[in-house]
This record gives structure tokens, sequence and C-alpha cells, in this order.
């Protein structure tokens, strides 16, 4: 199940599954659990909803993200209102962009919008273009993403269990180093920085020179607690994490499923992985086989006493 209003292209989503099986391998039930890129948050919402993790830290520095989930947290009833009143066509779309670009919206106002454009552009992407096309003649039009009834429940879900979900709006280096001296050591880091190679592109609004990477790495070799990165695949990414283990996988980029590419994912020293070839491939059957497995392998030395 999609907990997340929001659509990014990645398909973190699809890694859940894998996240839920760490939890279970790692004795790391009904912890905290932290992204400080967390976008669409669909990973951490999954986590929580479905009783893996006590808490969630979710932080983005991008200013239209942030004020998304703070409207939903803060401000529900307004932006759902907002979200049923609104008229999804171009000339919508044309002030929803001008609202995300001006210089001090109002923040519920930019909240709108960012939610706006990210179900009305192809793939989620905020700065991309528009479903259709601007003259509206493609296959599929601006409004096939944006099911009015589904995404306020899904709102109104979150917001129910806001006192569960701590929000922060910090560049993610010194969001790490805090996060690691005051959470519980039952906590689990997960680290999806802009991507190497297509950092520059419309992916991100704040993207990353190699150097933010290189700081990046080291504060995460420096964690005490548990953490998993995931990034592109290219040999700058493999050297900066060379010497802690790595997965490399598939994943596909597009809403279609049009495009696929290849991650690499990387662990921290002592965490257990789950025994799969592709973290973003396990389908529910498989994540409830391995969960009781591993609730087996775990029982087993009581067992034999």
């Amino acid at each position: 199940m999609y907990y997340s209003p929001l659509r990014y292209p990645g398909g973190k989503r699809k890694l859940a599954n894998f996240f839920k099986l760490l939890f279970r391998a790692n004795d790391l039930m009904d912890g905290d659990y932290v992204e400080p890129y967390a976008g669409g948050a669909a990973v951490a919402l999954a986590l929580l909803f479905e009783n893996y993790a006590a808490r969630i830290h979710i932080n983005d520095l991008d200013r239209g993200v942030y004020a998304f989930w703070r409207a939903v947290l803060c401000d529900t009833d307004a932006l759902c209102r907002r979200i049923t009143e609104v008229p999804v066509d171009m000339e919508t779309w044309e002030r929803q962009r001008a609202v995300y670009e001006a210089t001090d919206p109002d923040p519920l106002d930019l909240a709108l919008a960012t939610f706006f454009l990210n179900r009305t552009n192809r793939s989620g992407i905020i700065t991309g273009g528009v479903i259709g096309g601007k003259a509206q003649q493609g296959t599929w039009k601006l409004d096939a993403r944006f099911n009015k009834p589904d995404l306020i429940q899904r709102i109104e879900k979150i917001a129910r269990h806001r006192s569960r979900i701590h929000l922060h709006n910090e560049d993610a280096a010194p969001f790490i180093d805090r996060m690691a001296n005051t959470l519980p050591r039952r906590s689990l880091f997960y680290l999806d920085p802009p991507y190497f190679v297509k950092g520059k592109s419309e992916l991100y609004a704040n993207y990353y020179e190699e150097s933010d990477h290189r700081i990046i790495a080291e504060r995460v070799a420096r964690l005490e607690h548990p953490w998993i990165v995931s990034y592109d695949d290219v040999p700058e990414i493999r050297a900066l994490y060379r010497r802690f283990r790595c997965v490399a996988y598939g994943i596909s980029y597009s809403t279609q499923d049009r495009y696929r590419g290849r991650e690499v994912m990387f662990a921290s020293d002592g965490l257990v992985l789950p025994p799969v070839d592709n973290p973003s491939a396990i389908k529910a059957g498989e994540c409830r086989r391995l969960e009781r497995h591993i609730a087996q392998a775990a029982a087993a030395p009581l067992l034999d006493l």
C-alpha cells in the first residue's frame, strides 16, 4: 500500500518491505526511524503505519516539501479544504507554479502549490513539465494523478499519527549530528541523498556538489547507530563508501516504469541484511515469509534451552 500523498521519482516506496525486514532482523521493532532526505517519506510512513517504527523523524531542506508536510501535520483541515476546492486545470497550474517560484509565499499557499505541482507534473518532479503538456493533447491529462478523495484520506491518516511524526527543516549534515546525539540506540538512519550524476538535473531543487557528498559520507561513517545509504551506482560514490558492504540493484525512475537505472546501497557494520537479491523488488508474500524465517531463527536458541 502507498501511504504518501506525494509522488517521487526513484520508487523508494518499493524499498519499504526491505526496511521492514531490517527492523525484524536487527531488533529495531518499536524503535525510531530517521530520514534526513525525506521527500515523500513513503518508507517512513509504511514503517509507522504498520507498527515497525514507534516514531519517525523526517527532514527535508526543500522549503516547499517542508511546507507541505507542516501543513499536513499542523494545518490539516485548511490544506484538505484547499485541495477539495482547487480546480485541476492549466490556468490553476500556472498560478500554482507562480506561487511555488515566489520569493516569500504564504506557507499554506506554498504547501498547496508544492502538492499541486507534484501531483500534476510528470513523475512528480515539481520543476518538471505538466502531464499531457501545456496544450493538454497527450493521452494523460494533468488530473491523471489527482484523485482528491484518496489523497485527502492519506493526508488525514498521516495527521492522525502526528504525535509520532517529528518534522524538521535542516541541512542534512547538522541534522544527522544532532539526531545521533539524541536518539535511542534502537534507531535506524536511512539516507537517500541527491544522486551524484543527476544531482544538478531537474530531479533536485537542492543539488549536491562533490564536496557535499564527501561531507555526508564522513558524517555517516561516524554514526554509532545502524544506517543504510542509497545512491546512484557510480564509481565516485563507491569510493566514498568503499569500506562498507554494498548491494547493487535495479530500480525504476518513471511512474510508468519505462526507464530503469542502477542504484547501490551501503550498510553500517553489524547491520544484518535480509537475504534478497534486489531490495526494491520484495513482494508482500516474500516479505511475510522472510519475516517468519527471521522470527523462527530468533526463537531457535530459546527452544534449544
